[in-house]
């Protein structure tokens, strides 16, 4: 998605960075470290999995479940009581989780209704996932700087000077400036092993004053300082 957008074969892309049962969708995280794109907009959806099978498979038989691995990790408890034994394999999406059942006997999906529906699979069980009010926050990336709606959020990457006091450095100004932290996430840096960066989202837009005054502090004790895009906040 991030190639798709940055060749210009697409306006904007959509991708999942946290889900309220599994976390942090790492690899969206790892690819703003190396992207130019901005952060235009997010969504957030309840999001329901069933478990599908197909017209070959025998249902009484299943030892393989096919699904990505955020829907294993929404899935986990209900997976453990129902398919304690089951070989769980995690592939690139539900909907290659989906397409992979048409043709074994044994095997079944974890999915959304919509693949059940395209790729003709029936649902064995639905709405398995451990939380009921289980949500995904999506992120709408892309060129444009998005102007202030008056009800935003900034995100940014940080890396910090490894020197003691970096962490209280790092979110001291924010404490200051009464700003609220909505989310801190460490990731591991391109640097060099044992180094880290900081993920930061946070209420407000970076055009406002005390946002703006905020980042400069941060900034003198940053290594690097990078804004992802300031955007209006999603609902659910």
């Amino acid at each position: 998605m991030f190639r798709e957008v940055e060749a210009g074969a697409a306006q904007f892309g959509v991708v999942p960075v946290e889900n309220s049962t599994g976390g942090v969708v790492a690899h969206t995280l790892d690819n703003f470290m190396e992207s130019n794109l901005r952060i235009c907009g997010e969504v957030v959806l309840r999001i329901h999995h069933h478990l599908m099978v197909s017209d070959v498979t025998k249902t009484d038989k299943i030892s393989r479940i096919y699904s990505h691995s955020q829907s294993f990790a929404q899935c986990r408890k209900w997976l453990e009581g129902h398919y304690p034994n089951a070989e769980k394999v995690p592939v690139n999406s539900n909907a290659e989780a989906a397409k992979r059942i048409k043709s074994e006997w044994n095997s079944a999906a974890i999915a959304g209704e919509m693949a059940a529906e395209l790729y003709g699979l029936t649902i064995l069980s639905g709405n398995i996932e451990d939380r009921p009010d289980n949500a995904t926050r999506f992120l709408i990336i892309g060129q444009q700087i998005v102007e202030a709606s008056g009800d935003d959020k900034t995100s940014a990457v940080v890396a910090m000077r490894n020197e003691p006091g970096a962490l209280h450095n790092l979110l001291e100004p924010f404490h200051r400036f009464n700003i609220d932290l909505t989310r801190v996430e460490t990731r591991p840096s391109q640097s060099g092993p044992w180094t880290y960066v900081f993920f930061l989202d946070f209420v407000g837009h970076q055009s406002d004053e005390k946002i703006s005054a905020a980042l400069k502090e941060v900034a003198k004790n940053a290594s690097d300082l990078k804004i992802l895009g300031s955007y209006p906040k999603g609902v659910l």
